[in-house]
């Protein structure tokens, strides 16, 4: 693969050889798919190309060894590798919505409802498993001590406990919420009961209990290497992202379809699914800033090193102020 260093866009070479992105099997991936599928930055790169990563190790490999030059993170993520010295910038946020708690029992609102019972979380100590603690704890509640908490490796470990009906909680972030509700024939429309539902939303109960609004910035874009240095190709693949971002949710059953394409663990109704209930926010990092140190500050709080040990400064937040 070519180095970041390598790929920069210059005066005297307008077209770039190769333009390198990479992505989790997630919502925030959706844009990059969308973009790159559409021929959005065909006249930028004689070829464009979509890595996928699916643990932090693989993305830290892929960051330290400038194979990538834009990433879809999770925001604590990106602050992290910011922190350890990793020459990026944050440009979006455009996942804000993501965090269920899924149940084999309806109508449960709240964490306490979960009281004594028996809950799978993906990767112990990650951004969701401490929001589920803040949370929790903002409900009277001692996560470690209310709940018996059972955590997996994987987000599609947690799936297979509820499929196999090993367990009847998981918290999940979308499309995984989506992707579970198909697989168990539970949405959209099931001849008996649903056998699964989506009950609590977190970002609504982080609303309420935060006082705030129901949103939470968990992921996007950040630019990487000399990339960074090049600002006509940084605003192009913002503005293309953020198109892509639009269609997306426009026309959901094409998105999904060139999503499942690249993401073979996807299927295209459960990506349309995940964008249905998935809020429409988007924001420049610069625009989302006062979010960002507000969540990472009670990250920090709780587990230092998910944000790598202190906030971010103002090199981190990249894209225009008033970009919302």
């Amino acid at each position: 693969m070519l180095l970041c260093g390598k790929t920069t866009l210059s005066q005297a070479d307008p077209q770039m050889q190769r333009l390198v992105f990479a992505g989790p099997p997630a919502s925030v991936s959706y844009p990059l798919i969308e973009m790159l599928d559409s021929g959005a930055l065909d006249e930028l790169a004689q070829e464009v190309e979509f890595i996928q990563w699916t643990n932090p190790d693989q993305l830290r490999a892929l960051v330290l060894q400038g194979e990538v030059d834009f990433v879809a993170v999770p925001t604590n993520v990106a602050a992290n590798l910011y922190n350890r010295g990793v020459p990026l910038q944050l440009l979006n946020v455009s996942t804000w919505g993501a965090l269920w708690m899924v149940s084999r029992e309806p109508g449960r609102t709240r964490l306490a409802d979960f009281k004594g019972e028996e809950i799978a979380i993906p990767f112990r100590a990650d951004m969701p498993d401490i929001v589920f603690g803040l949370l929790a704890e903002k409900e009277g509640l001692e996560p470690s001590k209310d709940f018996q908490l059972r955590y997996t490796s994987t987000p599609l470990d947690a799936v297979a406990l509820l499929l196999t009906r090993r367990i009847d909680h998981a918290l999940l972030a979308d499309p995984a919420v989506a992707l579970v509700l198909r697989k168990s024939g539970s949405f959209p429309v099931s001849v008996v009961a649903p056998e699964l539902h989506r009950s609590v939303n977190l970002q609504a109960l982080w609303g309420e209990l935060m006082d705030t609004e129901p949103r939470i910035p968990q992921a996007g874009i950040a630019v990487l290497g000399a990339s960074r240095d090049n600002p006509a190709l940084v605003q192009q693949v913002e503005q293309a992202y953020r198109a892509a971002a639009e269609r997306c949710y426009e026309q959901p059953q094409v998105c999904g379809r060139r999503v499942a394409q690249r993401i073979r663990l996807l299927s295209p109704e459960a990506v349309a699914d995940a964008l249905a209930v998935q809020p429409r926010h988007y924001a420049s990092a610069q625009a989302a800033r006062p979010e960002l140190e507000a969540f990472f500050q009670l990250l920090l709080e709780r587990q230092s090193a998910s944000v790598g040990g202190q906030l971010p400064t103002d090199a981190f937040y990249g894209g225009s102020a008033a970009a919302h």
